[in-house]
């Protein structure tokens, strides 16, 4: 990240857990030409006491021949973000902000062999149907040709992850009375993000007074 700030800084294993509950997010790498970025699902696990990002591409994405085994990636994990008026604090002469919560994990990426496909598709497709109020979908239950080739079109990486970063930047270094001025805001908001957001700074200082009717 481009500033760490301690006040704001997610310790390593919230980051992980962040990152894993999220499930979605954009891998970034640099050739000759500069960036590359893609949005992925991916699946987060612990091997050998270190953590693995899993991905997956299709072949032709310019990304896949950069994952050498030798080149870094980074993972990018947004969160909820809310925009914050100047007039929503209780104190004057506080200056606008963005509150988010983001998580970045980086490190040496590896491509796997064409057989490890389905298996990757067999963990994706279980944790991402994990979360939905129906019987699981598995890919079992598609065409078997159809299936082979759509498994025949992506590649697998795997980010071996080196280094955590994370931030939630929830106005932590502001006075009670502003937190609870911006918290009761967003929780009042329209939108889901800006509410969840409201009850993680509520969380944050559960002892003080919340309005949020």
């Amino acid at each position: 990240m481009h500033v760490l700030r301690p006040q704001f800084r997610i310790e390593e294993q919230q980051a992980l857990e962040f990152a894993t509950q999220r499930g979605f997010g954009m891998i970034v790498a640099a050739d000759e030409r500069g960036p590359r970025a893609s949005h992925v699902r991916f699946v987060l696990e612990q091997r050998e006491g270190r953590a693995i990002v899993q991905i997956h591409l299709t072949a032709r994405n310019p990304l896949v021949p950069l994952a050498d085994g030798a080149r870094r990636f980074l993972l990018i994990v947004a969160g909820d973000d809310a925009y914050i008026s100047n007039d929503w604090y209780s104190s004057r002469d506080n200056v606008s902000t963005w509150l988010y919560e983001a998580v970045h994990l980086s490190g040496v990426a590896h491509l796997r062999v064409l057989d490890e496909n389905r298996g990757h598709g067999d963990v994706l497709l279980a944790v991402a149907e994990a979360r939905l109020p129906k019987s699981p979908w598995d890919l079992a239950q598609m065409e078997p040709d159809k299936r082979e080739t759509m498994l025949a079109a992506i590649r697998v990486i795997d980010l071996v992850v080196d280094t955590v970063e994370g931030q939630a930047k929830l106005n932590q270094h502001k006075s009670d009375a502003d937190h609870v001025a911006v918290a009761g805001r967003l929780a009042r908001s329209e939108e889901s993000g800006h509410r969840r957001l409201g009850r993680k700074m509520q969380a944050l200082r559960p002892e003080l007074g919340y309005d949020f009717s």
